[in-house]
């Protein structure tokens, strides 16, 4: 039995919006019934006031959580998949996730994902919502996470999150040769038309990404990003946005684009790199049990590495 105790502030964005819907938003790790289902049981206060699901916000009021549950998922499945663990301890675990790891389980990716490797690392994570995981990656973007151990570490993670304290760098490839750095502070939702994608919409949840220059290629660039928002596909939409996409990335990338001069090997390398050019190479937090902020960074894997060290020799002199 897990027992769910959460104290949520109302962002002023969701102002106007429904309890249940604001709750979805907030509480992305529990289903839209189970959230539901605890304003039916009255496990949700608003302001200390129990309100129906339907019940309008004003924005700015303090949501409180406290409710006991079993995890509906007990279908999962331990497996030995080898982890990257970067720190651990009772509380909180850091991992480095491999590019083309999936990290929860779902339609036709019930197994082999980041989830059961966790479930094997440490079967005791059954107990908490998704087994711990507060935060995610896309399949083909690697780099660090983190992971709760505890509920009452999940609790403070999920707060810490919500209240954008948890601090994310990425590292990319984009396509293109930017002049400066910058920011994007656009909407993203859900495509109309395609449902597997995200669009930047002006009905969207708010986002914003910035970025700076960390060297210039003659038809890339390579980018330091951190994230203010952490919305689903966030840098890959915003990069696309301003048309400076992602290297590799299959979904907002388009063709790729490549100088006419490019020579044939990088061209191949180009070409053939198998995924979004995008890793998490910095993460920051506040510890849920000592209070003190630590941080972790993790150096590029080895494709992007090689990948920059291709581009650097052509922008050598004499070569190209």
């Amino acid at each position: 039995m897990t027992v769910e105790k959460l104290t949520l502030t109302v962002p002023p964005e969701l102002a106007g919006g429904r309890l249940d819907q604001a709750l979805a938003r907030l509480c992305p790790q529990h289903s839209r019934a189970r959230l539901q289902g605890w304003i039916r049981n009255e496990s949700v206060t608003v302001n200390g006031k129990r309100l129906r699901q339907r019940a309008s916000l004003l924005g700015g009021e303090t949501i409180e959580i406290v409710a006991a549950y079993k995890e509906a998922e007990q279908s999962w499945e331990q497996e030995n998949i080898p982890l990257d663990v970067v720190f651990e301890d009772e509380h909180i675990l850091v991992l480095n996730k491999p590019a083309g790891l999936i990290v929860h389980p779902g339609a036709g990716n019930p197994q082999h994902t980041l989830l059961n490797a966790l479930l094997y690392h440490h079967p005791p994570l059954r107990q908490l919502p998704r087994a711990g995981i507060v935060q995610r990656l896309d399949k083909d973007t690697s780099g660090l996470m983190v992971v709760s151990k505890s509920a009452p570490a999940h609790t403070w993670l999920v707060a810490q999150l919500q209240r954008r304290l948890v601090r994310r760098e990425y590292q990319a490839i984009v396509t293109g040769v930017m002049t400066a750095g910058g920011s994007v502070d656009a909407p993203i939702g859900r495509h109309h038309s395609k449902r597997t994608r995200m669009a930047i919409r002006a009905s969207g949840r708010p986002a914003t990404t910035h970025y700076r220059i960390i060297k210039k290629y003659a038809g890339h660039t390579h980018l330091l990003l951190r994230l203010e928002s952490g919305r689903t596909h966030q840098i890959r939409v915003h990069m696309a946005h301003i048309r400076y996409p992602v290297l590799g990335d299959p979904v907002y990338g388009g063709r790729r684009r490549l100088p006419k001069n490019t020579p044939a090997p990088l061209r191949r390398l180009i070409q053939g790199f198998a995924r979004q050019a995008l890793h998490a190479c910095s993460l920051g937090l506040v510890h849920p049990e000592t209070k003190q902020e630590v941080a972790w960074d993790s150096a590029l894997p080895e494709d992007m590495q090689t990948l920059l060290d291709a581009l650097e020799h052509e922008q050598q002199p004499g070569n190209g």
